[in-house]
């Protein structure tokens, strides 16, 4: 089996399975399991933030961040691909009582530019107006194709948001990928946004878990909420122990989920009515456009899953996500199989 639908479907390596058996743990809605704070600090130092929390899942993170950095009645602003918008199930409507205002980027990786999000502001506007109040980016952006923001981007549009006291929060789901792609650290990349989700069970391979870091103040209302929103964890050093492996070991590996995303880029490219930029493909994700061939992105990847391979089909496109379960071998199947398929 080939799963290439997302880097969500990794399996925990033996040294994580190791760790999670002789995990010391404690009760973390009492702050008492030592596995967990040891994960905390350690993601904390690693980003150069104050503090970290330890939640189930990216979403829970990035919606305990729009709770706390927003009022009844604000908008937040977020790519139009955004998964904050298309993914987390309409929750900053339904438990923060704030509206999307989604801003397209012109360029179509989906890193949005201040001169974009500017215009979107509504800063002293009248009463009946809908105020912002967050600007939520994303690093890598999913649907941009796992494109990556600079440290600079990010730095500038920061500096802009707080001249206008607005917070930004930083959905950093595959920042590690951002990271080893740009030769840089995830702190730098995240060192002046006001708050910072990234998941440990994506390309860094653990189990389950996101990290959502901010201020120690931030962080403790952040911990209330959590609870409120059903994750106290209890004996949660179990997947701490996972986690603190996936944070200290598997960013060593990243560049070779890169390299095979590079692989797969290339050689559809040579496939006829596939239509990509292989040279825009940074990280591990990889999407191309299928319409110029003779079937539906349904289609191809009901085919492929006959032969093991599973990829997503979105619209006229195809996503592939390449991770640490998928090697080099199993690429030049997957583009021996979709050759056979398109022929």
């Amino acid at each position: 089996m080939i799963d290439l639908r997302s880097d969500t479907v990794t399996k925990p390596t033996k040294e994580m399975r190791r760790a999670m058996a002789e995990a010391e743990v404690g009760d973390d809605v009492y702050g008492e399991d030592p596995t967990v704070n040891l994960l905390q600090e350690r993601a904390a130092e690693i980003f150069g933030k104050e503090a970290a929390l330890f939640c189930p899942t990216g979403s829970m993170g990035n919606q305990i961040a729009v709770k706390l950095h927003t009022k009844l009645g604000d908008e937040i602003i977020v790519e139009e691909r955004g998964h904050i918008f298309n993914w987390e199930m309409g929750t900053p409507a339904i438990v923060s009582g704030v509206m999307i205002r989604t801003v397209r980027a012109a360029n179509d990786n989906g890193m949005l530019t201040w001169a974009e999000i500017e215009s979107a502001v509504h800063i002293n506007q009248p009463y009946y107006a809908c105020p912002t109040g967050l600007i939520c980016l994303e690093n890598t952006h999913n649907f941009g194709g796992g494109s990556v923001m600079s440290a600079a981007q990010t730095d500038e549009i920061c500096e802009h948001a707080h001249q206008l006291n607005l917070p930004v929060h930083l959905d950093g789901a595959r920042i590690f990928n951002s990271a080893i792609a740009q030769n840089e650290t995830v702190a730098n990349l995240s060192k002046s946004v006001d708050s910072v989700q990234f998941c440990l069970s994506k390309g860094l391979g653990a189990p389950v878990g996101s990290m959502l870091l901010g201020k120690k103040d931030f962080i403790a209302e952040a911990r209330t909420w959590r609870k409120r929103f059903g994750g106290g964890m209890r004996q949660a050093g179990i997947l701490a122990a996972a986690g603190l492996i996936a944070l200290t070991e598997s960013p060593k590996l990243l560049h070779i989920d890169h390299e095979n995303a590079k692989r797969l880029a290339e050689g559809v490219a040579n496939i006829k009515g596939i239509s990509i930029d292989a040279e825009r493909v940074q990280t591990n994700i990889v999407i191309f456009d299928v319409s110029n061939t003779s079937k539906t992105s349904a289609e191809i990847c009901d085919e492929l899953k006959t032969e093991n391979i599973f990829a997503i089909p979105f619209g006229k496109s195809i996503r592939m996500v390449t991770h640490c379960d998928v090697s080099g071998e199993d690429i030049e199947k997957t583009l021996s199989k979709l050759t056979q398929i398109l022929e």
